[in-house]
């Protein structure tokens, strides 16, 4: 396939940036979307100009690093990340436009790179538990009911990509702090900071920058990890107890 790519190249945060241009042939469509950008960039490293920064890491859909906007959609057509974009999903002679994560939370640092520290600084503020196990518990000594314990094990699958901010026109994390909120709050060990952790989270949320939910639902349908929109409802229940609380 032949594709032509609008990328946006940044030098740093400070530099304004802009879009480029630049053709790519011979793509083969069982490429992933980041094995193509690794033919242009050898590309350019050929013709001694500056590679395009990008961010990846496990390249198995596991890590979350490589967030991009295709074409107006986090991850791109397909609900999955970056990495497992394959070139199939487009045609020959079809123009790609990438672009990193549009939020004021997630500054640019290069080309497509944005920091996204500020989910780090969220998680630091209550995305934990005191509680100390030890060494690993006997399996039943603990007893939680499955469906709660199965609703636990499917929001912990969020990697915190940023796609739910990316995708969301607020730029709001909320998707993000509620999988993490239901997570420790559907097990036993999460309950004794569970009305500090979501007080404290929203409250750096708030800080970072992130914009107000307000239920459009962009964000669950862009999360590569399929988590589900009613954990903004648990996020906010969980909110309204503990200022009736007191915290």
């Amino acid at each position: 396939m032949k594709l032509t790519l609008n990328i946006w190249r940044q030098t740093d945060a400070n530099d304004a940036g802009a879009m480029h241009t630049y053709q790519v042939d011979d793509v083969s469509p069982d490429m992933s979307f980041l094995e193509m950008l690794d033919v242009l960039n050898e590309d350019l490293n050929a013709k001694d100009e500056e590679p395009i920064a990008f961010d990846s890491d496990c390249r198995e859909g596991i890590c979350g690093m490589c967030s991009l906007m295709i074409n107006g959609e986090p991850h791109g057509p397909e609900v999955t990340t970056t990495c497992q974009l394959h070139m199939r999903s487009f045609k020959d002679g079809d123009t790609i436009t990438i672009e990193p994560w549009r939020a004021s939370a997630f500054p640019v640092l290069k080309d497509l790179c944005v920091d996204r520290s500020a989910f780090d600084r969220i998680i630091q503020a209550g995305g934990y538990i005191s509680v100390n196990t030890g060494s690993a518990p006997e399996a039943h000594s603990v007893p939680v009911p499955r469906d709660d314990a199965m609703r636990a094990f499917n929001v912990a699958t969020c990697i915190g990509c940023g796609a739910c901010v990316a995708a969301c026109p607020n730029g709001s994390a909320s998707l993000f702090m509620g999988a993490k909120i239901t997570h420790l709050g559907e097990l036993p060990q999460g309950q004794p900071e569970r009305d500090s952790r979501v007080t404290n989270m929203v409250a750096q949320h708030d800080h970072e920058g992130f914009g107000g939910c307000t239920n459009i639902g962009e964000c669950a349908a862009a999360c590569p990890k399929e988590i589900p929109l009613d954990v903004i409802s648990q996020l906010n229940k969980d909110l309204r107890t503990a200022i009736k609380h007191g915290h």
